[in-house]
């Protein structure tokens, strides 16, 4: 089995992805609500490229059915009901329901990769348990990271490193590409997460946000065995 990572939706190439099995990591903040909103009893999630479009998805259903959450610009959509912090998808909240998400990095990296043979929801919080799911399936994969608006981020790469090493624990045989290999080095010297990614620009903007909390949460290891997968346009655990 070889392992991919493409550092930013710029990257893709979706004749290369399209037979591989595709891992999709924002872990500040939409693939961290997404499994957080699993673990809390969503029915599924919906994203969506564009506020119509989820606007769209949430005219099928009944209103007390679902639940609209996003960002963009890291601030929550106006008229949604939640913005993209974790924090704010409680069991009370969205135990289920369908949660319609649109967020400016997350979901677009995920309608992007819908072609891909199969496509997990991966952050901190199930690394262990998507290294876990690629071990078993034992077929090429490729980590996509979506990054902040085209750009490479260091939060996603490290995330993706921590879920390679993990992976590396459960068997010998992976073939890593240099990138691959890269993002693994990253975490095993930064195991500390929040001190490696307190110097990136996005966790600057989430600071000046006041997000910390948002931050602080968004780097527990593997707190559940929940993978998320993208099938037809929905999420469902």
């Amino acid at each position: 089995m070889k392992v991919d990572v493409i550092v930013s939706p710029e990257h893709i190439n979706k004749e290369y992805i399209k037979d591989k099995v595709v891992v999709v990591i924002d872990m500040l903040r939409a693939t961290t609500v997404m499994t957080t909103a699993f673990m809390n009893g969503c029915k599924e999630v919906i994203p969506c490229l564009t506020v119509e479009d989820a606007l769209k998805e949430a005219s099928k259903l009944k209103r007390e059915e679902y639940i609209l959450g996003g960002e963009r610009k890291a601030l929550k959509i106006e008229g949604f009901d939640l913005s993209n912090s974790p924090l704010e998808y409680t069991e009370e909240v969205v135990k289920n329901k369908t949660v319609i998400m649109s967020t400016t990095n997350g979901t677009r990296t995920l309608t992007d990769c819908k072609d891909a043979k199969r496509v997990f929801v991966a952050s901190m919080l199930n690394g262990q348990a998507v290294a876990k799911k690629l071990v078993e399936i034992n077929e090429d994969a490729v980590i996509v990271n979506a990054g902040t608006n085209g750009n490479f981020t260091m939060d996603d790469f490290i995330c993706g490193g921590y879920i390679i090493d993990e992976m590396l624990k459960l068997t010998g045989k992976i073939d890593l590409t240099d990138v691959a290999k890269t993002s693994k080095y990253i975490y095993e010297n930064n195991k500390d997460i929040i001190s490696f990614i307190s110097g990136a620009r996005h966790y600057g903007v989430m600071k000046e946000l006041d997000l910390l909390e948002d931050v602080s949460y968004a780097i527990k290891k593997s707190v559940t065995n929940i993978v998320p997968e993208y099938k037809e346009g929905h999420i469902i655990n």
